[in-house]
C-alpha cells in the first residue's frame, strides 16, 4: 500500500475543493495532486529512484505537501528538516541519510551550499523560488512533468519516510516510517477525531517534520480545508482566524503564552475558534485556565512520537478532558505503564510508557543498538514516565533521561517546572540537575518572566519551598530572556545544560 493513494481516494470521496489557503491563495486538492504527480515524475527524469532519500528543507508552503505526494508516489523517501538547522547537524542529516537531491528555497542557499560541500552524495538542488547557477527549478520541473504518472506499488514495510529526532543527547537519529505505519497513523487520527469537511483547519506549525505528513494525511481522510502560514506570526495568525472562520488549530504552548500576552487579540473575532490543540511540551494549569476565559472553547491536550508517527494520544474533542493529562489512546494505539523489568504496573503507579501499533517506526536508520533499546517484543518504550488513572487517562511525569537522583532520591523536574509556572511572575520554566557535592546531584532552575514583570531568585525559591518543601526547590535560578526550543516547541535541556 502506497500512502500516496490517500491523496488519489480522497479526490474520489469528495471531488475537487479547495484544500489549502496560503498566503489568501486557494490551492484545490486536485491541483496539489496533480502538481504531485508532475514533480514525480519529473523527479524521475533527473535519475531519482525507488529509495532515494529527497530531502525537503522549506518553510510551509503548498510546494511542501506536493513534494510530499511526489516523493511517496515514486517509491522514494521524504526527508523533512528544519530549515534553520545549524550548519554541523546539516551535514550530519546530509551524509547520514545519502540524500541525492535536496528541495530548498534560495533564502536558505548558502546554507545548502556549504553542507553540499560536505556531502559528496549530493547531486541536485531544486529551488522552489527564484534562480541560481546549477541548481534546478521546482517550477520548470512542475511545468516539464507528466499528468499521467503511476503510483508505485510499495510493500508495508518499505520505507516512506525518514525523519530526524534531535533527541537529548548525541547527534540527530533517522526515524524509519513505513508507508504502512504512516497509512495506519493517519486512519488512526481519522477515527478519533472526524471534525467533517466543513471544520477549517489553522496552523503555523512546520510542515517539514512528522507534524506535516500526519496534517497532510489526516485532512486528506477528513476531506477538510486548512490556512496555512509560512511560519508564525501573532498578526497574520488572528486575521487569517477572523477572515476564514477557522475551527481548529494545533500548536505548542509557547505560541498560546505569545497570544495571551499580545496586546490587541480583542480586536479580532475569533469566536469561530473551538478547538484550540497543543502538545510537544506541557502547559501550566494557569495558562490553559487563561486561554479557556480569553479564546473560549475547548484548551485540548495531545502527546505523540516522531517514532509512532506524531500523535498517539489525546483528550476528546467532545469538550471532557482531564488537566494536565495527555488524554486517552488514539484508535488503533494502545499504551501501557511498564517498570523496568517490562511488567505491567496497575493504575496510579509510575513507570515508563510504551505503546504499539501499526503506527510505530521501522527503527532508527543505520543504528540497530538504539532500535533494539526502544523495540522489544512489539513495544516502542517511549523514555516519557509516567501513570495512567482508574478512567484510563495517561498523565506524563517527565522525561525518563531528564530525571535527576539528588541524595538518592528521584526528582522529576516537570513537578518543579509547575510549581515555577504557578508563580505570577513567570512565563516559562526548565529544570536540569547540576553536580552537588553534598547530595551529588541538585537543582538548578531556568526561568523566563512574563513582560514587564520582576521577582528574584530568593523570591521563587522560596515559592517552591513553600510548595514542595525544600528538598525539591531549586538551589539555583537563572533568569533568561527565552529557553532554547526546537522547531516543535521543546525545550532543549541538553542547550542549557551546556550553559551551566
Amino acid at each position: 500500500m502506497n500512502v500516496a493513494r490517500l491523496a488519489q481516494e480522497n479526490i474520489g470521496r469528495f471531488g475537487e475543493y479547495v484544500s489549502i489557503v496560503y498566503e489568501d491563495k486557494e490551492y484545490t486538492n486536485v491541483q496539489i495532486e496533480l502538481d504531485g504527480r508532475r514533480f514525480g515524475s519529473a523527479l524521475k527524469s533527473i535519475g531519482v529512484e525507488r529509495g532515494d532519500r529527497i530531502i525537503i528543507q522549506l518553510p510551509n508552503s503548498p510546494e511542501v505537501l506536493c513534494a510530499f505526494q511526489a516523493i511517496f508516489k515514486i517509491g522514494a523517501v521524504v526527508v523533512p528538516i528544519n530549515f534553520l538547522v545549524g550548519h554541523d547537524e546539516l551535514v550530519h542529516i546530509y551524509r547520514d541519510s545519502g540524500t541525492t537531491t535536496v528541495i530548498t528555497s534560495v533564502e536558505f542557499l548558502d546554507k545548502v551550499v556549504a553542507a553540499r560541500a560536505e556531502a559528496p552524495n549530493l547531486k541536485n538542488v531544486i529551488l522552489v523560488d527564484g534562480t541560481a547557477p546549477d541548481m534546478l527549478s521546482y517550477a520548470d520541473m512542475v511545468a516539464s512533468g507528466v499528468d499521467k504518472l503511476e503510483t508505485l506499488e510499495t510493500d508495508d514495510d518499505e520505507m516512506a519516510a525518514l525523519i530526524y529526532t534531535a533527541g537529548t543527547t548525541g547527534k540527530p537519529k533517522g526515524v524509519m516510517l513505513t508507508h504502512k505505519a504512516l497509512y495506519a497513523n493517519a486512519h488512526n487520527q481519522y477515527n478519533t477525531v472526524n471534525p467533517g469537511p466543513d471544520a477549517i483547519n489553522i496552523t503555523a506549525l512546520p510542515l517539514s517534520h512528522s507534524y506535516g505528513i500526519a496534517l497532510m494525511n489526516g485532512t486528506l481522510l477528513n476531506g477538510n480545508k486548512t490556512v496555512l502560514l509560512r511560519w508564525f506570526n501573532l498578526e497574520k495568525y488572528f486575521e487569517a482566524m477572523q477572515k476564514y472562520k477557522t475551527v481548529a488549530t494545533t500548536a505548542v504552548p509557547t505560541m498560546y503564552i505569545y497570544m495571551l500576552l499580545y496586546p490587541d487579540a480583542d480586536k479580532y473575532d475569533i469566536s469561530s475558534m473551538k478547538f484550540w490543540a497543543y502538545g510537544s511540551a506541557p502547559m501550566s494549569n494557569d495558562h490553559i485556565k487563561q486561554m479557556q476565559q480569553k479564546f473560549g472553547g475547548f484548551i485540548v491536550e495531545g502527546w505523540g512520537l516522531t517514532e509512532a508517527g506524531g500523535n498517539n494520544s489525546l483528550n476528546t474533542l467532545a469538550g471532557f478532558n482531564k488537566m494536565g493529562s495527555i488524554g486517552t489512546p488514539m484508535s488503533g494505539v494502545e499504551m501501557k505503564i511498564f517498570d523496568e523489568d517490562g511488567k505491567e504496573l496497575t493504575q496510579g503507579e509510575i513507570g515508563e510508557i510504551v505503546i504499539r501499533g501499526d503506527m510505530l517506526m521501522k527503527g532508527y536508520w543505520n543504528m540497530p543498538e538504539q532500535t533494539a533499546e526502544v523495540l522489544r517484543d512489539g513495544w516502542l518504550y517511549t523514555g516519557d514516565v509516567g501513570y495512567v488513572d482508574e478512567e484510563g487517562y495517561f498523565y506524563i511525569t517527565d522525561r525518563k533521561k531528564d530525571m535527576l537522583i539528588k541524595g538518592g532520591e528521584n526528582i522529576f523536574p516537570r513537578e518543579v517546572e509547575n510549581v515555577l509556572m504557578d508563580h505570577a511572575s513567570v512565563s516559562e520554566a526548565a529544570v536540569i540537575g547540576i553536580p552537588d557535592d553534598k547530595y551529588g546531584e541538585n537543582i538548578k532552575a531556568f526561568v523566563v518572566l512574563k513582560p514587564n514583570q520582576k521577582t528574584s531568585d530568593e523570591e521563587l525559591i522560596a515559592h517552591c519551598k513553600d510548595k514542595l518543601g525544600s528538598f525539591k526547590a531549586p538551589k539555583t535560578v537563572q533568569f533568561m530572556d527565552v529557553l532554547p526550543k526546537n522547531v516543535m516547541g521543546k525545550i532543549l535541556k541538553k542547550e542549557l545544560r551546556r550553559l551551566d
